[in-house]
């Protein structure tokens, strides 16, 4: 313990911020796991993450680095055509800080086109292969991207909004162009590997312009903290916005992930099948496979089959899964018979399924590990804030308000302040969430106004609830926002929503406010249910359990539905759900 708490002075029981922050990181290093260092581990040193791809090209040049499907691409293929996407993209006149648009789903393009476009000095824009033709005239036109590369079957939307944009370069890319050229040794999504579709009017395809490019790479020298990559978030009201990052922020939040979060390295296969256009992804997908270089067996999306075929086939060792994911696994028939013997991590990310004490038991019966939160972050820190490795003895982690989500990574700090005043909060108190990373974003792009509201004094202030316990551990509790007030009382959905996880006939669930004359607001919960288990589950049955489960002012209204509209990245669009309550 520190002294700084002895003589407080403030209502958070501490001097100031210094001392609050001693007195956290002296807790924090009293229960340190003692598995895991003490600071992020760089293999090959605090360099560019293109350094990285060439590095371990130039010392493992055959290696695998992508599995697609049986497709095979090495290190040094994906050095070679990024250096081919570079030099092209200089031909084409373009200079560094000039924006690039990629508008591709899961498949190794996605990885060629990111790698060139930064070893060009030109900075990166991942685009949702769910958008439809207004978001992306609006990312377009927000960034000012000149050029695009595009999945064949999206490309009727470029073409829809071209003019409207200052596109000057359209490029197309089909799955097939990375089909495997024997049999798939994966089961594979029906129509992936379809023939091209024609795309007349656009400008090439991709892979046969990178096949007939002979220029050299740009004489470019990265710099670490240069604008690399614009992302955008999910936006909460009004247009997402775009998250400006460099390529520390990437390869710190590499060495963090890698370190700490999910401890690995180049003896490592990896699985990937979450979107890879978000940051989530993009961490797990396209950073850490060459930041370790480590093989990563890539699926354009989720799919069970693949999932355990990948597994067997490839001796996957390492990955991260939506909890919704892992239920399903478990919950498969086949489960115990199939080989999951080289799994040597896997954690979890807690959307609508939350993990708790039962989930953790069977997936340690089937695989002998145990399951943990991968991390909490967002995309204005790039993820990978936090880790839970070695918090999980007796379940302490589940055993109070979700979600546990551990320490800071070195080099990050976390701080909890009254939402109002921006004064500390007491440890154990909840509040806002605020973030000091070296991987936080530079600003949000074209809105200097929302930057200004957001980073205060090198913090970023999140607009998510959560609590510092006593000893040290950060628990998220949710997103302001979402937090209802029932006859004064403060009702946060995502506790509603680990409840009744737990009962065992729903397979799903999203609880949002309904405005109340009588109680201020009322949850309400739609919840789908799990058809094997749905025979005589009724509303007044749910109702009943409910009121058995929880507290009487968090029993929500339920309402059964057959589905719950999700986004690309596995997390439920309530925005829809509210419109539903009229």
């Amino acid at each position: 313990m520190t002294t700084a708490a002895a003589a407080p002075a403030t209502s958070s029981g501490f001097a100031d911020e210094a001392a609050y922050l001693a007195h956290v990181a002296k807790l924090r290093e009293d229960r340190w796991p003692a598995e895991l260092p003490r600071q992020a581990h760089y293999p090959l040193g605090e360099i560019a993450i293109t350094d990285y791809l060439s590095r371990r090209a130039a010392a493992n040049p055959d290696k695998t680095a992508i599995i697609f499907y049986g497709r095979e691409i090495s290190f040094s293929d994906l050095d070679r055509l990024s250096d081919r996407f570079a030099a092209h993209l200089a031909a084409l006149g373009l200079v560094p800080g000039d924006r690039v648009a990629v508008f591709l789903p899961n498949c190794p393009q996605f990885l060629i086109a990111f790698y060139g476009i930064l070893k060009a000095g030109c900075i990166h824009v991942p685009v949702n292969p769910m958008f439809k033709e207004l978001e992306l005239a609006y990312e377009l036109n927000d960034t000012e991207a000149k050029v695009i590369v595009v999945l064949d079957q999206l490309y009727p939307l470029v073409e829809a909004v071209r003019a409207k944009t200052a596109l000057k370069t359209v490029y197309t890319t089909a799955f097939a162009d990375m089909a495997p050229e024997g049999e798939p040794t994966l089961p594979v999504p029906a129509g992936l590997f379809a023939a091209p579709r024609d795309c007349a009017g656009a400008d090439g395809r991709f892979m046969e312009v990178l096949a007939a490019e002979t220029g050299p790479r740009p004489d470019h020298k990265a710099d670490l903290d240069a604008w690399a990559a614009i992302n955008y978030t999910g936006g909460t009201t009004g247009m997402p916005k775009g998250c400006i990052h460099t390529q520390r922020d990437m390869v710190y939040t590499s060495a963090a992930s890698a370190s700490f979060v999910s401890p690995g390295d180049e003896t490592d296969v990896l699985l990937n099948f979450l979107p890879v256009f978000w940051i989530a992804g993009e961490n797990l997908g396209v950073l850490l496979p060459v930041f370790s270089g480590s093989t990563m067996v890539l699926l354009a999306r989720w799919d069970g089959d693949a999932v355990l075929a990948a597994i067997e086939r490839y001796r996957v060792s390492r990955g991260s899964m939506i909890m919704d994911n892992i239920v399903e696994l478990m919950d498969r028939p086949d489960i115990t018979a199939r080989d999951l013997s080289s799994l040597r991590s896997m954690t979890t990310i807690s959307f609508v399924k939350k993990l708790n004490p039962e989930f953790r038991r069977r997936w340690h019966e089937l695989t002998g590990l145990t399951l943990r939160e991968t991390s909490y972050g967002m995309t204005e820190t790039h993820t990978s804030d936090t880790f839970t490795t070695g918090m999980q003895t007796d379940d302490y982690d589940l055993k109070s308000a979700p979600v546990f989500v551990g320490f800071p990574v070195p080099g990050t700090e976390v701080k909890i302040c009254d939402f109002a005043t921006g004064e500390l909060k007491p440890l154990g108190a909840e509040g806002e969430v605020l973030i000091r990373t070296p991987s936080l974003l530079k600003g949000y792009l074209n809105k200097p106004e929302a930057t200004e509201q957001a980073l205060v004094d090198g913090w970023l202030r999140t607009g998510d609830i959560g609590v510092i316990e006593e000893d040290g551990s950060f628990r998220y509790l949710g997103r302001r926002k979402e937090m209802l007030k029932v006859k004064g009382m403060s009702v946060f959905p995502s506790e509603i929503e680990t409840l009744l996880g737990q009962h065992p006939a729903i397979a799903g669930s999203a609880v949002i406010g309904r405005p109340d004359a009588d109680k201020g607001e009322v949850p309400v919960a739609f919840i789908r249910l799990d058809p094997d288990r749905a025979e005589g589950i009724t509303a007044d049955v749910l109702d009943a359990w409910c009121r058995k489960a929880m507290a009487v002012y968090k029993v929500p209204e339920i309402r059964i539905v057959d589905a719950l509209p999700m986004t690309a990245t596995g997390k439920v669009k309530k925005e829809e759900l509210a419109k539903s309550l009229g």
